[in-house]
């Protein structure tokens, strides 16, 4: 019985101390703001990454995202960026976008790997959404966001 206790608690101590970094990492990102943004006919919530730490964090530790959510990166300057997956629990499609709005062409990006997922060319915004998202809605490279005027800065 003395055992079977033991277990119990360092198995409730585990469940606890997950939930709480997973919390926490929610939290970094949960307080960005959000710009809405549209691609064809449908609606994007973009959580906007314009800080060097909201770039760095992105969707690291999500284990979840709906499906009209993303992320959008703000770069302070045209520039081929690239993308990686490390921390990232979440099968992501990421479109490399121009400083008009014009998506220059799309990736997608398998979870919890390093692999570099690059512009094809000089980028300002990278959108990431869930994997398949922008095939899904026949949304190519060459299509133009809507709401991309009202990101902010980068800094």
């Amino acid at each position: 019985m003395k055992k079977r206790s033991a277990v119990l608690r360092s198995s409730l101590f585990a469940v606890l101390c997950t939930a709480a970094w997973s919390a926490a990492a929610q939290g970094v990102t949960a307080s960005l703001p959000v710009v809405e943004l549209g691609a064809g006919m449908y609606r994007i919530e973009a959580e906007v990454a314009h800080t060097a730490e909201a770039r760095q964090t992105g969707l690291m530790h999500r284990v979840a995202m709906p499906l009209q959510r993303g992320m959008v990166f703000v770069f302070a300057e045209d520039a081929v960026h690239c993308m990686w997956m490390r921390n990232t629990h979440l099968a992501l499609s990421v479109a490399f976008i121009d400083a008009g709005g014009k998506i220059l062409n799309i990736e997608r990006m398998a979870p919890r790997t390093e692999d570099n997922h690059c512009a094809a060319a000089p980028a300002r915004f990278a959108l990431e959404m869930n994997a398949g998202w922008f095939e899904e809605r026949g949304i190519a490279p060459g299509a133009v966001l809507r709401g991309i005027e009202r990101l902010p800065a980068a800094r």
